[in-house]
């Protein structure tokens, strides 16, 4: 069976689940913010309410990515409003991301592209070529109790500000989306004082890290992909190179089916809400692995790509050894 064919019926926008993702979405995220900072005094309210409201905004910055691609709703100036209109809640503008996630989708699985990626990845070579301090740096950077706090804050709080390619793709934008997150805090202020962006920024970092997690898992794991022109194969990049998570049905719903990453990335304009049913009626013969949770864990042990072995591998240990793989420690 031709895949691209397949993809193709399955990447069709329809206006009425498009808005019923949309402003259902934006119904919950407001509820639940409600919720957290009405009943902040009772932690058995307050708490669900803002895991749900975390979740709902991980729902949201999703959505967003959809209307870059121009897959949520079915004309591209529907899919670019509504693509403005979520920026002040995912605190990503929308056009500078947009451009950035496209640079993204041309650039994956190419290790002389990765800078078009959301988490660097070195390769064991240049890990072995690398002095004491980058060695240092790219450890911390890579320790998941400082990458996913740590790049929640500072992306979503700090980067997003001004991102990469500001300059070159909007910098009107950019300001005008700091003027508007700057008014939608502004309210939050106004309504619940100090209390209540307490609560707001506090679950919205927790939405932060879920976030980054996603964005981690979707390409390091052990099986990924990584090749070097004109070796570089983009099917296989998209394919292979991409996870598909398998955390149950809820939780897709819950984040709008990022967890499917790797059919999105093999046609990015299959909506969010058809991407479940595409990925889980493929052919057998392009049936995916997908990664359950305890191997989604143990795959924040993998650090470096080892073009030998064509696989993602652990920092070596002293004897100059990789060590366990994720798939055997999550045995």
């Amino acid at each position: 069976m031709d895949l691209r064919a397949y993809t193709r019926q399955y990447a069709k926008p329809d206006n009425r689940l498009a808005a019923l993702s949309y402003f259902g979405t934006f119904a919950v995220y407001f509820a639940s913010l409600y919720l957290a900072i009405a009943y902040v005094q009772l932690w058995y309210v307050m708490i669900p309410a803002g895991v749900v409201h975390a979740f709902s905004a991980v729902r949201l910055y999703v959505l967003q990515h959809d209307c870059g691609h121009h897959s949520l709703f079915e004309t591209r100036a529907q899919n670019e409003w509504a693509g403005h209109g979520l920026s002040p809640f995912t605190f990503a503008p929308f056009e500078v991301m947009k451009q950035n996630h496209n640079l993204h989708h041309s650039g994956v699985g190419n290790l002389e592209h990765r800078e078009t990626g959301e988490i660097h990845t070195m390769t064991l070579r240049e890990w072995n070529a690398a002095g004491v301090w980058s060695r240092l740096q790219y450890r911390l950077y890579r320790n998941p109790f400082i990458l996913v706090p740590a790049g929640a804050l500072f992306t979503y709080f700090i980067r997003y500000r001004w991102p990469k390619n500001t300059a070159r793709f909007g910098v009107r934008g950019v300001l005008l989306h700091n003027l508007a997150v700057l008014g939608w805090v502004g309210l939050i202020w106004m309504l619940a004082g100090w209390t209540g962006l307490g609560v707001y920024f506090a679950f919205s970092f927790l939405g932060g890290m879920i976030g980054v997690f996603l964005v981690y898992l979707q390409h390091n794991f052990e099986d990924t992909y990584w090749d070097r022109r004109p070796d570089l194969d983009p099917q296989i990049a998209a394919l292979q190179g991409s996870s598909a998570l398998d955390f149950g049905r809820a939780f897709d719903l819950a984040v709008a089916c990022i967890t499917l990453h790797d059919i999105h990335h093999f046609n990015a304009r299959i909506p969010s809400y058809r991407l479940r049913a595409c990925h889980y009626n493929l052919p057998p013969e392009y049936a995916p692995r997908r990664i359950k949770f305890p191997e989604a864990v143990a795959a924040l042990r993998l650090k470096l790509w080892d073009e030998d072995a064509r696989r993602l591998v652990p920092f070596p240990k002293p004897d100059g050894t990789a060590g366990q793989t994720a798939r055997q420690t999550a045995r």
